[in-house]
């Protein structure tokens, strides 16, 4: 492990030990699963001598103080494993970072507003991240002949390896279609003949930190004051499917999600969006 890691579960485990001698165990047999569970109530809470611990935090020490038990049962230096049934506390969902229609209006409008070659390159990967919930990753990872304009389709390499093929909107299709007509051959014309759909100035792949320059100056041209990421799009994608009655299994394919249950956190976006409709609409709602 590296070894940040190692020194963190040595702090939690020397902090364990301290809870245990606190609590009068001069033993490894004497732990109980309620000393297991009162370190982490004490984890949770803090103390005079220690802030209190996010749930993260909290987990990682509970890994470590399982970890140990698990060692001294195998070892048989202790008769039970008192932490076996202590599991560590999950961290709240957090929700991702959509903008609303609007918003990403903006945003591309900003993108595209110069209407100089590196403009329209700038407008054609922003509308393709938002046309297709790329990670932008695999969309500054785009070889040309890997969208097929015609079909309206584009191949992505996401995790692990893993390809999919998505739909792109009517949008999208034109923006990247002016950026390889417009812009493109330009960029190409002072590089090495990159095969990538993307190139910055000088002919090579653009890369992932200049995807990100170009959607921050978006942002502040379009006056968008929240935070922006390069997910952001990606997320408006998702919940934007979803607020429109897309199937969750739908999205989760377009997205290229291995587990639905990850997909699942967009849907806890939609009830504000519920909550909005009904407030609106339902005789009684007010």
């Amino acid at each position: 492990m590296a070894a940040n890691t190692v020194a963190s579960y040595r702090r939690d485990l020397r902090r364990y030990v301290e809870h245990l001698v606190a609590a009068g165990v001069s033993s490894a047999d004497q732990v109980t699963e309620a000393h297991v569970l009162t370190f982490l109530v004490a984890l949770r809470e803090g103390s005079e001598e220690h802030p209190p611990l996010a749930a993260n935090s909290a987990a990682r020490a509970v890994v470590a103080v399982r970890g140990l038990h698990r060692f001294l049962l195998r070892e048989g230096l202790t008769t039970v494993d008192p932490a076996r049934g202590v599991r560590p506390p999950s961290a709240p969902k957090r929700l991702p970072k959509a903008i609303g229609v609007e918003e990403v209006v903006a945003l591309l409008d900003a993108a595209g507003a110069d209407e100089n070659t590196r403009a329209v390159r700038d407008r054609a990967l922003l509308e393709l991240l938002y046309g297709s919930g790329a990670r932008i990753s695999e969309a500054v990872g785009l070889d040309v002949d890997e969208l097929d304009l015609e079909s309206g389709t584009v191949r992505l390499l996401g995790k692990g390896s893993k390809e999919r093929v998505v739909p792109v909107g009517s949008f999208a299709r034109a923006a990247v279609s002016a950026y390889l007509v417009r812009a493109r051959p330009e960029f190409a014309a002072r590089g090495l003949g990159s095969p990538a759909l993307f190139l910055n100035v000088r002919g090579g792949r653009l890369s992932r930190q200049s995807a990100w320059v170009t959607l921050k100056a978006a942002a502040q041209r379009a006056g968008i004051k929240r935070a922006i990421s390069p997910h952001t799009l990606r997320h408006s994608f998702a919940t934007h499917l979803l607020d429109g009655g897309a199937d969750v299994r739908v999205v989760q394919e377009l997205l290229g999600h291995a587990s639905v249950t990850t997909t699942q956190v967009y849907t806890l976006v939609t009830v504000d969006r519920l909550r909005e409709v009904y407030a609106t609409s339902h005789p009684r709602a007010r």
